[in-house]
Formats: structure tokens, sequence, C-alpha cells
């Protein structure tokens, strides 16, 4: 790393977006409700949105990006508590509903949104999250949620399986929450700080480190092929190049009394109670064009929405022809010959120990390294095949481990030759949460860039991106604040010749509790995912 001391506080050039611009529409009645005509402009926003910007091959027009996070909510914070939204009083009902539902078809769901003195919310901004289910069948679907923004959501459901189905809806967050997660994101940076360990012959000196730490002397980091810049305060008598270790510090409390309890357990991720009872979905033949004109699985789809569904236990894509793996030897035939590189966080790494078991000839080489931000690799030398996982470039929250091992991904994907054995893996999100968005924006530039130019030189490289996936619920990290650097990183790799594999529908929709880390069902699934696109025949 280029290092660079100066005696003042060094200020990285951070924009803050704040006063994001929000729309309102007057308030219609909810009783004996019917949905508005479609707007002309400003379209609804979604609670799980992948919408993404116009196609560009090389270059996308990152500055449009903020336009797709835009959310509703209240035009000022509240200050009182009963007036946000209240999970024990939302209720949902069915809209037009039928005698007899086949597969294929859609349901449709009304949810109306109340606040703790059971009073109709007059604005939107809730965070929902639905599926459309069968413990019995083990079958899952997520719900695609539209906010009318005057207090009521429509919620659509494709109906893919014969069979029960029931119907569950949590609020994740009142949209007074989201407000909460919303500020404290742009305004409060530092409430996630990290450690730098400072050694020289014999004396250490441990200092707070960040993306940027103001008001401090600070010393600054700069990567000579990325341009990421680290920040650790500079120690009182050591000099800054003799910093060798990294690790997560701790959490700031950034709330007070009232914004503790808008995000406190009570009244996140509840299930919301409804009128929809049990209904019995009908066997049509014609459902079979849900998979029967898909093509095999290939860079440049698009997923839909929903992007596939469970079925005891097995996902099926609506994207593409996704094939599954049951047996060792068929995950080995499609690796075998593939130099694969993942770079992300610990939900990529559960793909890495999935394959390691899974495959009984792939054994990990043991570098004596920081088993959470590797780098892990394993081989398998008879069939030709090495996989490596390491963690994306700071900030990650992590263990002791040392600076020297941490690389930031598009340095690292500079350096990879490309071709059509090589196999790359990239998720970045996790660790981005607790950011302003112009934070998470610029390293999408840099990672665009970095595989832009991977897939120029050698265009027969398969780039697979995860999506994020649900699981988080506090103000360090949120389903919510996930959700939006999810859709920023879609829009950013739109028509851009990579694979985007849907993790968020994968985790949101299935029987097990949400989990920041899947349980073995998930991962399997996903997995088998990525690899009918690495052969998809």
């Amino acid at each position: 790393m280029n290092l660079k001391h100066k005696g003042v506080a060094v200020a990285v050039a951070f924009v803050y977006f704040g006063g994001i611009v929000l729309r309102f529409r007057p308030s219609d009645s909810v009783e004996n409700y019917k949905p508005p005509a479609p707007m002309k402009h400003n379209p609804p926003m979604t609670s799980h949105q992948t919408t993404t910007v116009s196609p560009t091959t090389t270059n996308p027009n990152f500055q449009n990006l903020l336009e797709l996070i835009d959310w509703p909510g209240p035009q000022i914070p509240v200050t009182r508590y009963n007036f946000s939204t209240s999970p024990t009083h939302c209720n949902y009902y069915l809209l037009n509903p039928r005698e007899v539902y086949r597969t294929g078809e859609k349901l449709e769901v009304i949810i109306t949104a109340r606040d703790h003195n059971g009073q109709p919310k007059q604005y939107g901004g809730d965070f929902f999250q639905a599926k459309l289910h069968s413990p019995t069948l083990k079958a899952g679907v997520t719900g695609h949620v539209t906010d009318y923004r005057n207090g009521s959501y429509l919620v659509t459901f494709l109906l893919p399986w014969a069979g029960e189905a029931q119907v569950q809806i949590r609020l994740i967050h009142s949209s007074e929450a989201v407000d909460v997660l919303k500020r404290k994101r742009e305004d409060s940076p530092g409430k996630v700080y990290f450690l730098g360990y400072f050694q020289l012959n014999g004396d250490s000196e441990v200092t707070e480190c960040n993306l940027e730490v103001s008001g401090q002397d600070v010393c600054t980091y700069e990567d000579p092929s990325t341009g990421d810049i680290w920040q650790c305060v500079r120690p009182k008598n050591l000099p800054c190049n003799t910093l060798v270790y990294h690790s997560m510090g701790g959490y700031r409390t950034v709330t007070n009394q009232l914004e503790d309890a808008l995000l406190s357990s009570s009244v996140t991720d509840i299930i919301i109670t409804g009128s929809v009872p049990t209904i019995i979905v009908m066997s049509d033949n014609s459902s079979r064009g849900l998979t029967s004109n898909l093509s095999v699985c290939r860079p440049g789809q698009e997923p839909l929405r929903p992007s596939g569904f469970y079925y005891n236990d097995s996902w099926t894509s609506l994207t593409c022809l996704g094939r599954h793996f049951p047996r060792p030897v068929d995950a080995l035939t499609c690796l075998k010959g593939k130099d694969i590189h993942m770079f992300g966080d610990s939900t990529l790494r559960q793909w890495f120990e999935y394959l390691e078991r899974f495959i009984p000839g792939l054994k990990r080489i043991d570098l004596h390294l920081n088993y959470q931000s590797g780098p892990l690799i394993a081989v398998d030398a008879d069939a030709g095949l090495i996989m490596r996982w390491r963690a994306h470039g700071l900030p990650l929250r992590t263990t002791k481990t040392m600076m020297a091992d941490l690389h930031y991904e598009a340095a690292d994907l500079a350096g990879i030759g490309g071709g059509p054995h090589t196999v790359i893996v990239l998720t970045l999100w996790a660790h981005f949460t607790t950011y302003p968005v112009r934070v998470y924006i610029q390293r999408l530039k840099r990672v665009h860039q970095a595989i832009s130019s991977l897939l120029l030189r050698s265009p027969e490289t398969t780039v697979i991106i995860k999506s994020a996936n649900t699981g988080y619920k506090s103000i360090y990290g949120s389903d919510w604040l996930s959700l939006q650097l999810d859709t920023l990183l879609r829009a950013a790799f739109k028509g851009s010749g990579v694979i985007i594999l849907d993790a968020w529908d994968m985790t949101s929709c299935h029987y097990l509790p949400d989990n920041i880390h899947p349980e073995p069902p998930v991962i399997k699934n996903e997995v088998d995912l990525m690899l009918s696109y690495i052969c998809p025949q």
C-alpha cells in the first residue's frame, strides 16, 4: 500500500446523500378499498424491488443509481412511538377471491397498515416481506409487494405448485424505523469501527481505523492498484508503515430511546394477521409453461420476479433451466478442470465450505491464515480443480488478521487472465450496510471496471455475482439496508455479461427462519444454481 501521513486530519471526499426527495399522494380510504389506477410517473416502490437501469455494456450511469432506491416515508421523523406502524394492528385480505385457483395464476392480497392507536396510516414506506408457502410440501415462493404510498399495499403471488398454499406476511420494519435506518446510514458511518495493530521492534500500539476517521491525526493508506482508501488514527510512537494487523473493533450506540423503540424486536420481523385461509391450488397443464419455454442458464439473463420457487425443498428456477447435482460425482464432473476464484463475505464462504465437504476429492490446503478472512484454497489434483475463497477488501468485520492478507477484490481481478476454464464468483454488500450509499457506489464502480476489463481480455470467463440475502435485522445490518445495496448491485451490472444469482428470493421464501448464514438446504440449492450456470447442460 502507499502510505500518506498528514499532521492534520485527512478527510476522504465522501458525499452524503441525505434528504432524499420523497413523493406523497393523498390518502385513500382503506375501507372498501380499491387499488388506485397505475401512476403515469414515479412507479410504486416494492419491498423486494429489482428494477434496474437501462442496459449498458461497460459504462453504466452510476449517477442514476440513486433514483432506484428512493423510498417513501414520513415527511419528518415521528416524535411519538404510537404514530408508527404497529404489526399487531396491520391486517390483510384477499383481493378478488375465487372458488378455484390453478397453477400458473396469480393471487393478490391487500395490506392495510395501521399505527399503534389502530388508525390507518396515511403514507407508505413500511417494509413488508411476503411469501406463499406450504410446510407440508416444503414449498415456497416470494410475493411481490407494491407500495401505493398511502398506507396500503398490494401483494402479488405466483401460484407455481398444485396443493395447499398459505400466505405469510411479515412487517420487517415500520416506515418510521426505515427512516431511522436511512438517516443513520448517511449520518453515522462510524457506528461500526475497526482496530489497527502497529508493531515495531517489540513495541506495539492499537488505534481506531475506518474508511474515514474524522477529527483525528490519521495515517491514510491508498491501494496503488484500485485507489481504495483506509485510515487509522496515527499511533503516538510508531510510524504509519508499521500497521501489521486489522480486526473488528466494535459497535457504537447512535440511536436514542425513541429510535431504539422503533427498531426493537417487539415490532421488527413480526408476522401480521390476515383473513386469507389456506387455499388449494388445482393442477393446470398449461402451468408447464412456467418452465417449458426456458432456455439453459447463461450470462445476461435477467432474474424474473419471482426468480423461482421451492417444492419438496428443491429450487426450481423461473429464469433458466436450472439443474440439480445430487451426487458428488455430478458436481465434480461439472467442475473438472475449473479454476474458481471466490471473492466476498462469509455468505459466499458457505458455498466454498459446501463444495469442500460435498466433493470427497476436494482437499483444503492449510495456509495457516485467519479462516474468517482467508484466503482458503482447496484442490482436487486428479480432476484439475482448484477453488479459492478470500474475503473482499476493507471494510471487513473479522477477527485479527494480517493486513497483507486483505486484498481488494478489484486488485485481484486485475491479476486474473481468465478464459473458458476460469470462474469468478463475487458478492459485495453485507459489510457496507453501515456506510453512506455513495461509498458503496464508488466501490461498485471499481469492481465493475475490473470485471469489464477481465471480460474484454477473456470473454469466455464465467462471472457470477451472488445477490444479497435476507437475515439482518438491526441498525448495523438490516434487510432494508441490504435490499438497497442489492438494488444498486443488480443495476450496476445489468447488461454487462455477468450472471446475477438471486439469493434474495432463495432465502426469503424458504421454510427455515431468516439467517444471515442460511442453513444447509438453502446453500445446497444456491450452489446447484451456480453449477447450472457453469455447466448448463
